[in-house]
């Protein structure tokens, strides 16, 4: 195909570093802390705001989808932001730019992700080492490629604290997927002979933003609903109790960065 006839996301000529809207030029910094967890658990951040001892409001940013809050813990005695990164990989990494344009620079996210192997049962943590971007977002930011993966530093960070609050967890390849309703059985079969064990909207966007800008940034999952089977079948995944001890060890691994 002619190169002026390229597929668009595939068409890396002009990449430029620096965008008509540049999050560094658009958001001022704050006094914030270094150290990010991004969650997807609406409850558990609820829940450290109504806590509010150690709990602060230190922005809140303006979205068309609504406005939302960036919290500060004092968690241990240390410094830690939290905000939800919304769910899809636009939406995600719009989020991301957000922080990173604020002030911080360590990043850990904790959230849920579809099974896609039958040994993964809903609760069990995944540690994802890569990401196949099935995804458009990622390519905005990084040359084309099929997988992208975490940081180094963040990946072993997460790691270790698992290992020692002796947590078992299953180390694989995501797939990060734009339409939710279009993760067909055929296409399933393909991620998992590639080695795909579980399948996500978010982790491969995060993972290049974080490249791009040259944070650190890796990602704790627990096994959700699983596809694994004849049907799909949810597994009342969105109510885990393990949702809330995910934030914990993200929060842990983020503060070893």
């Amino acid at each position: 195909m002619p190169a002026n006839r390229a597929v668009p996301l595939l068409d890396f000529r002009f990449p430029g570093r620096t965008a008509i809207i540049e999050p560094a030029r658009v958001f001022r910094p704050l006094d914030i802390a270094e150290h990010c967890v991004l969650c997807f658990f609406h409850e558990v951040i609820r829940e450290l705001a109504r806590a509010g001892a150690n709990c602060r409001l230190v922005h809140t940013a303006e979205s068309e989808a609504g406005d939302y809050p960036v919290y500060e813990l004092d968690y241990g005695g240390r410094r830690l932001a939290v905000v939800s990164p919304a769910v899809g990989a636009p939406a995600a990494a719009a989020r991301l730019e957000h922080m990173i344009a604020l002030g911080c620079r360590k990043f850990v996210a904790c959230g849920g992700a579809g099974a896609l192997d039958r040994a993964i049962n809903a609760g069990d943590i995944v540690v994802p080492v890569s990401a196949v971007r099935d995804e458009g977002t990622s390519y905005h930011y990084l040359r084309p490629a099929r997988e992208i993966a975490p940081t180094p530093r963040a990946l072993a960070a997460i790691e270790s604290v698992l290992r020692e609050n002796n947590h078992a967890y299953v180390r694989g390849k995501t797939w990060t997927t734009d339409a939710v309703y279009r993760e067909t059985r055929a296409r399933m079969y393909r991620r998992r002979r590639e080695g795909c064990v579980v399948v996500e909207m978010e982790a491969a966007a995060l993972f290049a933003v974080a490249r791009f800008r040259r944070v650190e940034f890796a990602q704790l999952l627990y096994g959700g609903d699983s596809l694994a089977g004849r049907r799909w079948n949810p597994r009342g995944w969105n109510r885990h109790a393990m949702r809330e001890r995910l934030f914990h060890l993200a929060a842990e691994s983020c503060l070893r960065l």
